[in-house]
Formats: structure tokens, sequence, C-alpha cells
């Protein structure tokens, strides 16, 4: 079963689909039984069973379907928020005591989670390398996680790699894959134990919902369905479920189209003399290029580059000048979007992030590349005028 298969029909042609064109939502909260004895027996299967909007729901579960089979997974669960799905899965593997290991620069709430997990006796090491991890694993750890390519940086890691040196320390892995999403890149098939999304960038592609996903073997999930998701209570909506399934169903065929027009902007950026380096591993000027073209099938669009300058002001005046792109957070639907780290996040993150103070994210959507191409030119003349 191929990709655009699974995100076009998979599920769809199934009786309670009443030859539906989209999807019924599903709106109510409950869903009643004929007896109590079936109730209760519902009830103890309740991440399979529909019970209770917060348990699932039809509309919900056609979604986890569709993306456990994209990340070929036995199974997926959804969230009403990336940082729903991360820290639930975080939680259903550690106990006080645990400690984590976080592999390269990820997500800066993911770092703030497990900060805030130190409270209840969780610690966690951040390193950029496994030799790094070598010296900061311990008897306590339990958790290896980490992006690839890198939150901001957009290194690359290599995954099998990374995988069987976890594998042979017994450590749990986990991978958030937002940037490339299923369709560029499927880390359990490379030894991933679960995968991680946010559905609000890509899968979603609009920009108007919030979600998340884990996806993994059932021996994960399931644990985690009957626990940290009921608890946390962070269920994602069928209204937003039904979003997560029309935006699968372009996804196959917008993600070539980001990819063509990053690199296109990319190239542009790369050669140009105010900027001191571009961070797109679809570039053969990447350090891990060979890599990523190893393990990956293509390439977002969301990626940085480092202006010739150590000065926010300046980093903030670019982006005013800037009229093409949309100043603002996330990424991955049709609008083209830019942010700089240094004026937003938390000082101490971006030191632990090692992200420069010059470096700016962009994600490039769906307009035409020379035009954004003509904007970042124009912006970029103004580079060095505040030194």
């Amino acid at each position: 079963m191929d990709d655009e298969w699974i995100c076009g029909r998979l599920g769809e042609d199934e009786p309670w689909m009443l030859g539906a064109v989209n999807p019924p939502v599903f709106e109510n909260s409950l869903f009643t039984f004929a007896s109590a004895g079936e109730l209760g027996e519902a009830i103890k299967d309740e991440d399979e069973r529909y019970v209770y909007w917060r348990g699932t729901n039809p509309t919900v579960d056609l979604a986890q379907r569709k993306l456990a089979a994209l990340e070929r997974a036995e199974r997926a669960k959804c969230f009403a928020s990336g940082m729903g799905a991360i820290a639930a899965t975080i939680s259903s593997l550690v106990s006080a005591g645990d400690h984590v290991l976080v592999l390269g620069a990820v997500y800066g709430p993911t770092t703030q989670f497990l900060r805030y997990l130190e409270k209840f006796g969780v610690t966690h090491t951040h390193v950029d390398d496994l030799a790094s991890g070598d010296s900061a694993i311990s008897e306590s750890t339990r958790l290896l996680y980490f992006e690839s390519p890198s939150y901001m940086r957009y290194e690359i890691f290599d995954i099998s790699a990374v995988t069987a040196w976890a594998a042979e320390r017994g450590l749990v892995t986990v991978m958030d894959n937002t940037w490339s999403t299923p369709i560029f890149q499927k880390p359990l098939t490379m030894g991933v134990d679960l995968v991680i999304h946010s559905l609000s960038k890509y899968v979603g592609g609009h920009s108007d919902l919030v979600g998340g996903v884990v996806a993994g073997p059932s021996r994960l999930i399931r644990p985690l369905a009957l626990t940290e998701y009921q608890l946390y209570g962070a269920a994602m909506s069928p209204h937003d479920a039904a979003k997560v399934i029309k935006g699968l169903r372009t996804l196959p065929v917008r993600m070539p189209a980001h990819q063509e027009r990053g690199l296109a902007v990319a190239r542009f950026l790369d050669d140009h003399p105010a900027v001191r380096r571009v961070n797109h591993p679809g570039l053969p000027s990447h350090p891990g290029h060979a890599l990523a073209a190893r393990q990956m099938a293509g390439f977002s669009s969301v990626f940085s580059l480092e202006l010739d300058t150590e000065s926010r002001e300046e980093a903030g005046a670019f982006i005013d000048r800037l009229r093409h792109f949309r100043v603002g957070v996330s990424w991955g639907g049709f609008e083209s979007l830019v942010n700089a780290p240094a004026l937003s996040v938390e000082e101490s993150v971006r030191a632990t992030m090692g992200i420069p103070v010059g470096l700016v994210r962009l994600s490039v959507g769906l307009e035409p590349a020379d035009t954004l191409i003509k904007d970042l030119g124009v912006a970029l003349e103004g580079v060095g005028r505040l030194a």
C-alpha cells in the first residue's frame, strides 16, 4: 500500500462512511450500549472502543489509522497538540529517578518540559553527538530523545546508528519527525521506537488546526493511550481530526512543491554575501547532505540562515524589511513565515541549543519562489548598516 493511497483512501470505503466523500465528523461526547455488561467490557478497552470522546472517536480513529500506516507503525494516538503528544510520550517512559538523554537541538518547549520534570525527580542531559552520549549516560538513563533534522540548526543524525547505539544500552528511542513528515522520512523503519509529529505543521498544511500524534508498536502505544492520554486529557477533537484527514489527502502533492520552492530560496541565500551560512540539508554545502539523501526521500521547506551579524536589533530589522514573509511562529502552511529565535526563545534555552543571535528561520510556503527571492534580496541589502 503506497503513501498516496493511505493519505487519500485508507479506511474511507467502510460501511460507517455511508458513501460520504468526506468522512463524517462524530460530534457526540459519548456512546451508549445495549447493556451494563457491554459498557463494562468496552471501558476495559477504551483506547480502541468508542465510549467517551476523551478515549477515542470514529473520526479521530480514522486519522490515527492513516498516520500509523504512513509511519509503518502498528498504532498511532492523536493529541490536541504536539506538546500533548510529547509530554504524554515522555511521561509514559520515565519514572522518578530516571534520566533522559537528549541528542542535538530539539524543540524549545520539549526542553522546557524536561526541566519541568525535574521537580518529579526526572533529570536530563543534552549532548551533541553519540561520543558525548557515552560520557553522559548512566544506569538511570531510560530514554534517548532527538530530532533529525535537528531543531533550528537542521543537523542530520544517522538514525540507524543512533537507534543501534541506544538499543545496545537498553534505551528507548523517541524521535520528532515533524520536519520531514512520513512522506519524506520513516524513522520506525530505521529502528526508532516511537515517532512524534506536530500535526499543526505540514500534515494539517493550512495553519488551521493544532494537533499532535505519536506512532509506534502496540506494546508502547496501548499503555500510553490508557494512562497518560486519558489522564492528561489532551484528546484531539473530531473536528481537528477531520482537518488532519483533509490535510493528508494533499500531503503527497504539497510536500514536493514545498521542497522545490524551499530549495530555490535556499540556493539563493547560500550564495549571498550577507549570509554566513544556510542550514538546509538539501543543499550539497550542508555537512549532512549525503547522509540525508540516503535516509530521506526528500526535503521540506523549513530551514535557517545565519546573518552576518551579532546584533538582535539587526536580525529584527531584517525581518521587518520583508514584505512577503509573514512574521510568526509555527510553519508548514501555504504562507511563508519568518522568525528569529534570539528575539523570542528563552536565553538559556537558546544557549543550550547553540543557536546564534543572527539565526533566522524561514518556512517557505507555496507562493512563487521568485517573489520570495526578490523579497529576501531587498531585505538583505540592509544587513550590516547597523554595525
